[in-house]
């Protein structure tokens, strides 16, 4: 069975992007990666798709407009980078998005949104109505609220994955500094080979993650796996690629081998 195929036929994308795919190596943000990123998605959308961005970066860019030398790493500081980077980042987002005509909305959540039946279906009745509309929503987690892993997520992986459940999504995407999963860790053996599909999630896939290298971003390969589960549970592929240039997009939706692609459960 041709797995991939069906991705062409996918409605309702949601799309993460990492820090790493956002920035700089010096940490400074990556204008020309953000432009393609808002060029990609307004296509993706001008191809009648729905698409909702889970986007990271508020707190390197809070950093750099707060000219701190190094991303801060205790919670108040991260804070502060986030409250000040989140309304930069959306800026920057509204400026390239409008060049292309594509309207943009700003959604802050935290998990105990999701814990509660309440709150959880006012954020799906607002996803809903701005996908109706048109909207492209820009998704984080609010950094300056949530101070513990009682309230936050581990990252914005595992946001991304809530955020596909919530939607009702058919595909996550994740675009991060990995290009995939690998039989083995590629920065130690040079026989690593990319894994093109995983259709279930046993105990060895979840072994593997723990052992691979995840490197640059704050998600590690766990994240990314235990967000697969959770998507695969609801019915939505996931795919892991690599985010150095957003056009690959085009390719994952156009039913293309690029990155690991995990198969939802549909039985």
């Amino acid at each position: 069975m041709n797995f991939r195929e069906k991705i062409k036929d996918y409605k309702r994308i949601v799309i993460k992007i990492g820090t790493t795919s956002l920035t700089h190596q010096n940490g400074k943000i990556n204008l020309q990666a953000i432009e393609n990123l808002a060029w990609v998605l307004t296509d993706i959308r001008n191809q009648g798709k729905e698409v909702i961005l889970v986007s990271s970066g508020a707190i390197a860019v809070g950093s750099e407009r707060l000219s701190l030398s190094e991303r801060p790493r205790d919670i108040i500081g991260k804070q502060v980078a986030s409250a000040v980077g989140q309304g930069v980042l959306m800026q920057i987002y509204e400026g390239f998005f409008s060049r292309y005509n594509q309207k943009i909305a700003q959604i802050l959540l935290t998990k105990d949104v999701f814990d509660n039946d309440i709150t959880r279906e006012n954020a799906q009745n607002t996803l809903f109505r701005l996908l109706e509309m048109g909207v492209i929503p820009v998704v984080n987690e609010n950094d300056t609220i949530s101070t513990d892993e009682l309230q936050g997520f581990s990252d914005n992986d595992s946001l991304s994955a809530y955020v596909c459940n919530l939607v009702k999504g058919d595909i996550l995407i994740i675009l991060s500094d990995i290009d995939g999963m690998y039989t083995k860790d590629p920065n130690k053996y040079d026989d690593a080979k990319i894994i093109s599909e995983i259709t279930k999630i046993d105990d060895a896939i979840e072994d593997s993650a723990k052992g691979s290298n995840s490197a640059l971003g704050t998600g590690g390969m766990k994240t990314k796996v235990t967000s697969a589960k959770m998507v695969n549970e609801e019915g939505a592929d996931m795919v892991i690629a690599s985010g150095k240039d957003a056009s690959v997009l085009f390719k994952i939706l156009k039913g293309e081998n690029i990155g690991t692609l995990f198969v939802a459960n549909r039985g």
